[in-house]
């Protein structure tokens, strides 16, 4: 009889946002009548910029033809775009990134869960808490956690690194040496980042324990204080010890199209193997590549049109931020992020729990936000809302809130 990989058994319920579209779906049916403002799920809602749009047309109408067609892509996705990724990305910041170290995917939440194959099942990961879900039941998933506590929430092999107000959103080096480090800054879900100083702090530490640093940049675009690394390849000898995924959901809004890259330099070895063959190998293996229309669209963000286009798109959400952010401030809540990043962190009032407060906001309000727990333990007690949404129902969910 065949048998199943136990360790998925192991996960506690389902996906974070699977539960919350279950919850919101649940409400809406036993409320037709309420309208609903999600400010929860990270979802862009601004249209594709017509540069893209443009490129897209170009590239639909190539693949009508004989002479331009495009069947499989190159494993590591097409030169244009990896060309245009290192001087847009690289180059442009001073960074010593080849182009046959880029890899081309369909996002960076499918890298940051399958990065942990090319890494023993032994290895001991640390992750910021709270963090993003997939890093830990990815490695959940591949048997690398050991045995959850639902009472603590936490799992027996992974290294929890507290993010709260109490220590700026900053994770401390932790007691236990790891041998994988996840970090995601600007953060999801706080909103936070760290200075570059204090980035290379952790390149320095990697470096001199051997571990590797799993680098999540997916909000680089949204940075706007000069102390800040948009990729950690900005600071001294991170090209031995650490990966980069990037995403262009968030900055160009790819969401629905899809379209992302790994950064995996050469000179990362675990011992005499470069990290680089592998992913390599794996990529090959696994993955045919994004689509050919998808990354000429992902080219035309880097023109000058697509580049001043994408801009504005930033600004329209980062504007939505200030006006979450400030509102909240007004209504009395204690806010944090929001500066260089689309996510606004709110500390649930008289220490509410997060699902309560969830339910609280959903029942008396009709707007859907993310219960800080469910991002990890230290989450507990804290709330996100994202700036994703549209100017109006921005507006409007923040007067619902006021009013309450």
């Amino acid at each position: 009889m065949f048998k199943v990989n136990e360790n998925y058994l192991k996960l506690p319920g389902s996906y974070l946002f699977s539960n919350i579209g279950k919850k919101v779906a649940a409400y809406k049916e036993a409320n037709p009548d309420k309208s609903i403002i999600s400010l929860g799920i990270g979802d862009v809602t601004q249209p594709l910029a017509p540069e893209i749009i443009k490129s897209l047309h170009s590239a639909v109408d190539e693949m009508g033809k004989a002479e331009t067609f495009r069947g499989y892509a190159p494993d590591l996705g097409y030169e244009f775009l990896r060309n245009a990724i290192v001087d847009g990305d690289y180059k442009s910041r001073g960074c010593d990134i080849s182009a046959d170290e880029i890899f081309v995917s369909d996002g960076a939440k499918c890298d940051s869960g399958n990065i942990q194959e090319i890494f023993s099942v032994d290895n001991k990961i640390a992750v910021c808490d709270p963090v993003y879900p997939v890093y830990v039941d990815t490695n959940v998933m591949a048997g690398r956690t050991g045995t959850y506590n639902p009472t603590t929430e936490t799992w027996s092999d992974v290294i929890y690194m507290p993010c709260t107000a109490e220590n700026d959103f900053v994770p401390d080096f932790p007691k236990e040496e790891p041998d994988i480090i996840y970090l995601c800054f600007p953060n999801n879900p706080t909103g936070t980042t760290i200075t570059k100083a204090q980035l290379q702090e952790w390149v320095d530490y990697a470096n001199k324990i051997g571990a590797v640093i799993i680098y999540d940049a997916a909000y680089e675009a949204y940075i706007s204080e000069d102390d800040v690394a948009h990729s950690i390849y900005e600071c001294e000898g991170a090209r031995t010890c650490a990966i980069e995924l990037r995403s262009f959901s968030k900055n160009a809004g790819f969401t629905g199209t899809r379209l992302g890259f790994t950064v995996v330099p050469k000179d990362l070895k675990a011992g005499d193997v470069a990290l680089h063959s592998l992913w390599a190998r794996r990529h090959g293996t696994k993955y045919n590549g994004a689509p050919y229309i998808i990354q000429r669209a992902g080219e035309a963000c880097y023109s000058e049109a697509g580049k001043a286009q994408l801009k504005e798109q930033v600004a329209f959400y980062m504007n939505n931020a200030k006006i979450i952010k400030e509102g909240l401030k007004d209504a009395g809540y204690t806010v944090f992020g929001g500066v260089n990043a689309p996510y606004i962190w709110l500390q649930t009032p008289d220490k509410m729990p997060s699902w309560d407060f969830f339910d609280f906001l959903l029942n008396k309000a009709n707007v859907v936000g993310t219960p800080g727990s469910g991002f990890g333990p230290s989450g507990e007690g804290y709330f996100r809302l994202t700036a994703f949404g549209s100017y109006e129902n921005t507006l409007e969910a923040i007067e619902r809130i006021k009013a309450l």
